[in-house]
């Protein structure tokens, strides 16, 4: 079965840290640009950061910036999102996403089922 599977989600308190984790099952990483993307309540799903299958890294949001890093290692099929400081505003669901290349302009080819972040005291 082809999937990406999240983790590394859970509760931390503002100003902590969190790196999430997306995990390919089934297939390699390498050949996909893979992106993380959220999704607050009740907002729509928004797009955080894309890296490319030769490491560029493509941010959609100002707000993450100097936050969160995306990185990748091929050789354990796991691309992770490094996230510091992390704010209220920063709760949502995170979801990992596969596809030909950054930013996603010729579509997507699987998505996980996402993980749960939440920043509080």
């Amino acid at each position: 079965q082809l999937q990406l599977v999240e983790s590394g989600g859970g509760l931390v308190q503002p100003g902590g840290s969190l790196r999430l984790s997306c995990a390919a099952s089934g297939f390699t990483l390498d050949t996909y640009a893979i992106g993380w993307f959220r999704q607050a309540p009740g907002k729509e799903r928004e797009g955080v950061s894309c890296i490319s299958t030769s490491g560029g890294i493509f941010n959609y949001a100002d707000s993450v910036k100097g936050r969160f890093t995306i990185s990748r290692d091929n050789a354990k099929n796991t691309v992770f999102l490094q996230m510091n400081n992390l704010k209220p505003e920063d709760i949502a669901i995170y979801y990992c996403a596969a596809g030909p290349v950054c930013p996603f302009r010729r579509g997507i080819n699987y998505w996980g089922k996402g993980t749960l972040v939440t920043v509080s005291s």
